[in-house]
């Protein structure tokens, strides 16, 4: 395996493991690298120094950066989710069984489930994943937010 720096077209900075330099060269030419923070396909290798012992100060500032390009990244889904997926509520459980089974429409959903109706669907086969990150000034509550879409 080999980590790179990347760098994309709006100069984000974040890393990628690569299974060897024609992977990375393979990924790169299809445009199958995009940058967590800004979705960009437009990616290329960063300059890149060894790896060498850093002081304790350099290293909290690169987790805190790498914390906050995460956060990016996770409002990013959730933003896309909400924008592009019907937004059914409770109901959730109910409306993603009906699209696994061919009972309702193809389509994106999100909204609220229990750890036990996740269980439920997860045993089922039904395709969930759980939506990321709560906006600010929401509660994440007893429910957990999920979304579903059938996937081919």
């Amino acid at each position: 395996m080999i980590k790179y720096r990347l760098i994309c077209d709006a100069d984000h900075e974040f890393e990628g493991w690569f299974r060897d330099s024609a992977d990375y060269d393979f990924q790169a030419d299809k445009g199958l690298i995009d940058c967590p923070c800004c979705g960009s396909d437009d990616v290329r290798k960063a300059v890149m120094a060894p790896a060498v012992a850093r002081r304790d100060g350099l290293r909290k500032e690169r987790l805190a950066a790498i914390h906050k390009d995460m956060a990016k990244a996770v409002a990013r889904a959730r933003d896309y989710v909400e924008k592009n997926f019907d937004y059914v509520g409770d109901k959730f459980p109910e409306e993603a069984r009906k699209i696994h089974y061919g009972e309702s429409e193809e389509r994106g959903i999100y909204g609220e489930a229990s750890g036990k109706e996740v269980k439920e669907l997860i045993d089922e086969g039904v395709q969930i994943a759980p939506l990321p990150g709560a906006k600010s000034g929401e509660s994440a509550g007893p429910k957990t937010p999920a979304s579903s879409k059938k996937l081919n």
